[in-house]
């Protein structure tokens, strides 16, 4: 029992996530100019506080002005925050949920393990959330903010100015190192995932042989190792983003000391050099406020930085995902009439063992209704499956219309599929009958189900193992499904299989009913099933 690894992936994080938040563009600018705009309310704040500082010695009503600038200023911040959140919230749903179709498109190409396409599609997009919605707005903000907040500074005291963007370089730096430590940690985390997550889903499978081999507590011992390696591997990155928070913040007051300490002995004149300029206490109050301001949008971006490289570690595996997306087969346009089907030379083979068919040839008209008859293994199942990809083309070719097979094009919207075990899903009828077009009206749900025959409640509840359907109903089901699905292919698998001869009478009205209008094959034992066709195909 090996466990599945990922495999390695090459693609650069910082280009993929690009090109991935690409199409979402405007709404991120106005996300990132929400938290850019804040720095007109922290100015304004700034600047409020310090006139009611620089009046309250002329009396308290001289100070009111300044006060109300304060709180106008304060509500501005307020609201300006909800408003960038919100909209943060808005592109990351949006990115997520762009990223998530394609990456459940690749999942369901095959060409990934199961475990890694598990990861990925969970774990791995819900890892772009914090990168959308708090980094990307917040990395741009750190770029500008400060700047413009120290051109502020620099209209009350260029000295100020200068000290605010000297100390600027440490605080740079010391993001850059510790963000580097806590990328190579967050990558090494998420592997750590994967690799639990493919093998729960490796022991899982092999559950059967392991209490066969009485080798629960030794898998046990396993799959704990395997947890606690992923325990370790967070807490150092947690522990990395503690330490960067610590250094920053170090840095972040280190500077404001500095303004402090200038401020302060400039309005004392005990400055040790010959003071550039002289500060009044409403300037240098406005300095103080504003210098913690300068700093800010850094800080926001130091604690959303392991959002960034949470990202990042993602990026490997939904690279792969979306690139087996876009390998993923064309989607031709749903033709409006039934198309012809010709069989050239067919040939189906498995990798193991001999061809199930060779040298199949066959013309279908459109519309028209072909019966394949034979014994269990003939390959009349094999047949319906090339339509599906579920059964290789091996040799031949088969046209659809304009379409051909041996293109891998996915026709599952061409297609309406019947089959003896129909899939059952927990909820109502309804529900169950709706999976053949989830954007159905209620109306042609109703109709759909009256065709094939249901003539109770729909409503009514529906375990996942089919609990209150009969056989017969489970036949029926499916045959809703093809009614309401409007699909210019019908495929039939074994639809009276196992039902006495009753239940088969009463269905075969309601087959003939679900194949008017379509271009329909049908596999079956069933002689009163074959009869139904307009030409029989005995195997």
């Amino acid at each position: 029992m090996s466990m599945t690894a990922p495999p390695t992936d090459t693609a650069a994080p910082g280009p993929w996530l690009k090109r991935a938040t690409s199409p979402w563009r405007r709404i991120l600018a106005l996300s990132s100019g929400l938290v850019i705009a804040d720095t007109a309310p922290a100015v304004g704040f700034a600047a409020g506080l310090a006139l009611a500082v620089g009046a309250l010695p002329q009396g308290v009503e001289k100070a009111v002005p300044g006060l109300v600038l304060a709180a106008m200023s304060l509500l501005s911040r307020g609201l300006l925050a909800q408003a960038a959140t919100a909209i943060g919230a808005r592109a990351a749903r949006a990115v997520k949920g762009g990223l998530r179709r394609q990456v459940l498109a690749g999942a369901f190409s095959g060409r990934l393990s199961d475990a890694e396409t598990m990861t990925a599609a969970v774990e791995g997009v819900e890892a772009l959330d914090g990168h959308v919605s708090r980094f990307l707005p917040a990395r741009i903000a750190a770029a500008a903010s400060p700047l413009i907040l120290i051109v502020a500074a620099a209209v009350v005291s260029p000295f100020t100015a200068g000290i605010l963007l000297f100390t600027l370089a440490p605080f740079v730096i010391g993001m850059a190192l510790t963000g580097m430590a806590a990328g190579a940690e967050s990558r090494r985390q998420f592997q750590a995932l994967e690799r639990l997550s493919g093998l729960f889903l490796d022991r899982i499978r092999a559950l059967p042989a392991i209490l066969a081999f009485q080798a629960e507590a030794q898998q046990t011992a396993v799959i704990a190792r395997a947890s606690d390696d992923l325990a370790r591997r967070t807490g150092r990155v947690l522990k990395i983003a503690f330490l960067s928070s610590a250094i920053l913040e170090f840095f972040s007051a280190l500077s404001v000391a500095l303004v402090a300490v200038y401020c302060g002995f400039n309005l004392l004149k005990l400055l040790p050099f010959p003071a550039p300029e002289q500060l009044d206490l409403t300037r240098a109050f406005f300095l103080l406020a504003l210098a913690p301001e300068v700093y800010a949008p850094m800080r926001r971006l130091a604690a959303a930085y392991h959002d960034r490289q949470a990202a990042e570690a993602a990026v490997p595996s939904l690279a792969r995902l979306s690139d087996a997306a876009e390998a993923s087969p064309i989607r031709p346009p749903v033709p409006a009439q039934a198309p012809a089907i010709a069989f050239r030379d067919v040939v189906v083979a498995y990798e193991a063992g001999a061809p199930v068919l060779t040298g199949f040839d066959l013309q279908i008209a459109p519309g028209s209704t072909v019966a394949l008859l034979g014994p269990s293994g003939s390959g009349k199942s094999s047949l319906l499956h090339l339509f599906l990809g579920l059964s290789p083309l091996s040799g031949g070719e088969v046209e659809v219309g304009d379409v051909r097979l041996s293109n891998h094009p996915d026709l599952t919207a061409w297609i309406a599929w019947a089959g003896q075990a129909p899939v059952v899903i927990p909820g109502t009828l309804a529900e169950n009958i709706a999976i053949a077009w989830r954007g159905a009206p209620s109306e042609r749900i109703k109709e759909a189900a009256a065709r094939a025959g249901f003539a109770g409640d729909l409503n009514r509840v529906i375990d996942e193992r089919g609990g209150g359907l009969s056989g017969g109903e489970r036949r029926r089901l499916g045959l809703a499904r093809a009614f309401l699905k409007p699909a210019p292919i019908l495929l039939l698998d074994e639809p009276t299989a196992n039902l006495d001869a009753a239940s088969e009478a009463a269905l075969l009205p309601i087959i003939r009913a679900a194949a008017e209008g379509r271009t329909t094959l049908i596999a079956t034992h069933s002689e009163a099933v074959a009869d139904l066709a307009d030409v029989v195909v005995r195997l």
